[in-house]
């Protein structure tokens, strides 16, 4: 039932959201050139790797850019507080490499610093968005984060999907949780008991 869900409301998300599609990946030309998207390896269901399709929100590196914060733009901190950034990754949904809601996908580095507990997030479908990212997203602590994650796979049912996704549309409108504090996005996660 949720891949069915997932697949057909992503199909329409595509279609209904074209011209919002367009449009962001026309300003992102304009403001930020080319590529339009941004392509990344996360880890998925299980662990298995994928590719995760965003818009651009970031410079390339270069010298005298290097951190997060000075690649940043000011029209990629817009993408990323209204979420339009994340519109591309409904291909993703499509494709059945994501979810509408499940743990976020994160970088396949990042497999080999969760604990046993951690790793249990990859039980299920990453999401779009989640548990933790309706409790206070880029605000909580990594531990706090993945404590989330994990509830979310011991509890998890389709009516717990729906009012998530309804609680996604407060959170964005809201502008809540967008970045860590100090942080130009999220601190990176270097392992229990590092920077939990």
């Amino acid at each position: 039932m949720k891949r069915v869900f997932d697949a057909v409301a992503a199909g329409l998300g595509l279609v209904v959201l074209s011209p919002v599609i367009a449009a962001t990946a026309a300003v992102v030309a304009v403001g930020l050139g080319r590529p339009v998207l941004f392509r990344q390896a996360r880890a998925g269901l299980h662990g298995r790797e994928f590719e995760v399709l965003k818009f651009r929100t970031m410079l390339p590196p270069a010298p005298d850019l290097v951190s997060d914060a000075q690649r940043l733009t000011p029209l990629g901190r817009l993408l990323r507080s209204t979420s339009l950034d994340e519109l591309p990754s409904l291909w993703n949904v499509l494709r059945g490499e994501l979810s509408l809601v499940g743990p976020r996908p994160l970088p396949v580095r990042y497999l080999v610093r969760y604990t046993r507990q951690q790793a249990r997030r990859h039980e299920v479908r990453p999401g779009i968005t989640g548990l933790a990212q309706v409790r206070g997203r880029n605000r909580l602590s990594w531990e706090e984060k993945f404590t989330l994650d994990v509830e979310y796979v011991d509890h998890r049912t389709f009516w717990f999907d729906l009012r998530i996704l309804a609680e996604t549309v407060r959170v964005v409108v809201r502008r809540d949780g967008i970045t860590a504090a100090g942080e130009a996005t999220a601190a990176e996660f270097l392992g229990a008991g590092v920077d939990a």
